[in-house]
């Protein structure tokens, strides 16, 4: 998978994940400890994310960190 498309792949799971909890990203960066505009860019695969804070959005999302790697 190119680098371009895993960010992608990522931020949508991301939003669907959040959406689906009906959470902002204000309410979700406030539960991971990120801040709002950091999960925003995330989302738009704006910004390559360390495992540190994937963990930390799985965590807030409460899913298993391979759920935001999947394919919808």
């Amino acid at each position: 998978m190119e680098k371009k498309s895993i960010l992608l792949l990522f931020g949508e799971n991301i939003r669907k994940y959040r959406k689906q909890k009906g959470l902002s990203q204000e309410q979700l960066s406030f539960k991971a400890e990120l801040h709002r505009t950091y999960i925003g860019m995330i989302e738009r695969a704006e910004k390559n994310i360390t495992l540190i804070n994937i963990e930390k959005i799985a965590k807030a999302l409460e899913i298993e960190i391979i759920d935001l790697f999947k394919p919808m």
